[in-house]
């Protein structure tokens, strides 16, 4: 009996011991005075703040043209390096010109034999007509016979029937001559403006002809163009806000847009708003938006991807916490409020908007309150907790 004793008193000692060994390191590891737990606490904060959206951009350049053949040759050379900037009439592509060089000599040749044709035409022209004008007189004295003027007068006409040929002929030479130096021309493909060329589509030795397709691209890249699409509710929500014409037009040009890059990188450089679309797509209830941003070192090109943000509205007197202040619980949002007695009771909220690493409430709270931002697990509604500066703000105004 004397050593079951022992056994259960040492036992109780020991648990004892242990007890207060926990109760120590708790002391010392998250609890302040009178065994009340740190936390980390942030005042509720009103100010206005900008509310910004994103959405899904694709780059596309300003002005995108094809570069196509329009006789049917083969490929003699391509003078420029894919991908490199060109000018406007820059020669990109030559087709081999040799047989429209000869069609062209021989529409010159065809319309220097109608020119000949022409002049003895017109010389034939001019001599009946002398006839007629000498046997007219002659004919009223009867010197010259009714014949003589009569005949005088058919092979005038006849003079001038084949002089009108002769210049309908020169009209359809010239017109040869020109389709003939067009086509020669079409044998050189250059840039149509200035911009990016991209990968030539045929190469040396390939026929071409109109229905080949674009042998390349030139794209103008500075500005280059964004475009992203908006929800119908958010094009209207915006149209609201600005009713008349001459605000809605200030607006738009007011309106910066920012480029997320697909690295995640912030572009330095703003772009401003270009066009909205003229209809609503049925499928997708979205309006399609242009956006335009400078692009200086040819750097963006059609075709990337990225996110195009934009600040669309000013929250006024908003209210702020940390999103980590804020705890959802089965759809609904509570946070835990610390009163002046560092005691803290449990909140249900409204949310809104996330701005940064911040939410604005729209309900349930009031500028200057505290909440926990750091420890809300260790909470309940009555406990009395030691509120700590929440470590994350005090960084913050550190760096500023």
């Amino acid at each position: 009996m004397n050593i079951g004793r022992r056994i259960v008193v040492g036992g109780s000692l020991l648990a004892i011991a242990m007890s207060a060994i926990v109760l120590a390191g708790c002391s010392k590891g998250g609890a302040g005075a009178g065994g009340a737990p740190d936390v980390q606490v942030v005042q509720v904060e009103q100010k206005d703040v900008p509310i910004y959206r994103e959405w899904i951009g694709t780059l596309e350049g300003l002005v995108n043209a094809d570069v196509r053949g329009q006789v049917t040759g083969y490929l003699l050379r391509q003078d420029y390096k894919e991908g490199n900037f060109v000018q406007q009439n820059q020669l990109l592509f030559e087709i081999d010109p040799r047989p429209f060089q000869a069609a062209l000599d021989e529409a010159k040749a065809q319309l220097a034999t109608a020119t000949a044709q022409l002049a003895n035409a017109e010389a034939i022209q001019k001599r009946t007509q002398l006839d007629v004008e000498r046997y007219t007189p002659l004919a009223k004295e009867q010197a010259a016979s009714q014949q003589d003027l009569d005949n005088a007068v058919q092979n005038n006409l006849a003079a001038k029937a084949t002089t009108a040929t002769a210049l309908a002929q020169i009209k359809g030479a010239e017109a040869a001559v020109e389709t003939a130096q067009l086509n020669l021309g079409f044998t050189r493909l250059t840039a149509p403006i200035d911009g990016i060329a991209g990968t030539a589509q045929l190469q040396v030795g390939a026929l071409i002809s109109q229905s080949t397709g674009a042998v390349t691209t030139v794209s103008t890249v500075d500005p280059i163009k964004v475009y992203f699409t908006v929800s119908e509710s958010e094009y209207l929500d915006w149209n609201k806000r600005f009713p008349t014409a001459s605000t809605l037009e200030a607006a738009g040009k007011s309106l910066r847009l920012q480029l997320i890059l697909a690295d995640g990188t912030t572009y330095p450089r703003d772009g401003t708003f270009y066009f909205a679309d003229r209809q609503v797509n049925v499928g997708t209830g979205a309006i399609l938006i242009a956006g335009l941003f400078p692009n200086p070192g040819n750097i963006l090109r059609p075709g990337g991807y990225g996110k195009v943000r934009a600040s669309t509205r000013i929250e006024k007197d908003a209210l702020l916490v940390p999103q980590r202040a804020v705890t959802e619980l089965q759809g609904s949002y509570q946070v835990a409020v610390v009163d002046s007695e560092n005691k803290v009771a449990i909140q249900a909220v409204e949310v809104g908007d996330r701005v940064g690493s911040q939410w604005i409430i729209q309900k349930g709270l009031k500028p200057g309150q505290r909440v926990v931002a750091e420890g809300t697990q260790k909470v309940r509604t009555g406990m009395k907790v030691n509120p700590k500066p929440y470590a994350a703000e005090v960084a913050e105004e550190k760096a500023r």
